[in-house]
């Protein structure tokens, strides 16, 4: 048991950056406990600004890892890390149900979006109350989008930053990308199916092919997501708010983050020319897009990086 310990700390040790230092962090919340990870910089006197990190849809890790992609991609660690080289602290976390905060209390059947707001919120409290941190910002990622954007006014981030998120409710988002990959018949399912979680029935019979989106498990989460409207939640934010969008985004397109501008007209929108969905730079290239849902050797973007640094350390 001890070389065990041994061998997992210097495991541990071996995978912290130079420029950094790691330590593991947790939020008591709703009758059990999220975990994460603290990044900050090395060689940094006084207070630092800090980006709460939060991850996109279904069983997506801290790290932006989800088990249904073909491997590791590590894009919110490389972020993490890239705050960091720039004297920038982060916070990233496995929500509930998922990773280290796959308690037993959190089955799939208890998942509420307005939970994961909720969490979001009460890290940016603690934070606030951190006197290390001179600024608390927060960053989301794809569904972590929509969830910054609430729990930003919900936890008085002093600034929000929304990352490759929708501007469209999620039967709006689900119904443009099933339509051109679902024959007629099961379009029309997953339109029923759809219609009904929208008014907040859940649906006994769902077609096999299409149980991994509807499986009456994730329905009520499903439910509880369909009552939040993106574009109205952006247009409520009344701190400084950054809409960062690449051109090469397969999952959501670059006219997502133009409506989420429109309906925010005093955010600032940055556009990273050839950046994917994972935040990796793969321009047209197919091959390298596909690579890039599996591969932890590509570096996030860069101008990712440089365009949020500037934003979080901006008065």
């Amino acid at each position: 048991m001890r070389r065990k310990l041994l061998l997992s700390l210097m495991m541990l040790s071996a995978s912290v950056p130079a420029f950094a230092a790691q330590r593991p962090v947790s939020l008591d919340v709703g009758g059990g406990t999220v975990y994460g990870t603290e990044l900050t910089p090395d060689g940094v006197s006084g207070k630092v600004p800090v980006v709460l990190l939060h991850a996109g849809s279904g069983p997506t890790d801290r790290d932006g890892n989800n088990t249904l992609l073909p491997g590791p991609n590590d894009a919110l660690r490389m972020v993490a890390e890239g705050l960091a080289r720039q004297g920038i602290a982060s916070i990233r976390y496995d929500k509930r149900g998922i990773g280290a905060s796959a308690l037993p209390v959190w089955k799939e059947e208890n998942l509420r979006l307005d939970d994961y707001v909720g969490d979001a919120a009460a890290w940016l409290r603690k934070l606030h109350a951190d006197p290390r941190f001179s600024r608390v910002v927060m960053a989301g990622h794809s569904e972590g989008a929509q969830i910054a954007s609430e729990a930003c006014a919900q936890g008085g981030a002093d600034a929000c930053v929304l990352i490759a998120g929708p501007a469209h409710a999620l039967d709006e988002v689900l119904r443009e990308q099933l339509k051109d990959k679902l024959p007629p018949p099961l379009m029309e399912e997953s339109d029923r199916i759809l219609a009904a979680l929208k008014e907040g029935k859940t649906v006994d019979k769902v077609p096999p092919p299409l149980m991994v989106l509807y499986r009456p498990d994730v329905q009520p989460y499903l439910i509880s997501s369909l009552q939040h409207d993106p574009r109205k939640a952006i247009a409520a934010l009344k701190m400084p708010v950054l809409i960062l969008q690449g051109t090469s985004d397969i999952q959501v397109p670059e006219t997502e983050a133009k409506e989420l501008s429109a309906a925010a007209p005093k955010a600032r929108l940055v556009t990273v020319e050839g950046m994917n969905h994972l935040l990796k730079m793969v321009g047209k290239d197919e091959a390298l897009q596909q690579k890039s849902y599996g591969s932890p050797d590509m570096p996030v973007a860069p101008q990712l990086i440089d365009a949020l640094s500037s934003f979080v350390k901006a008065p």
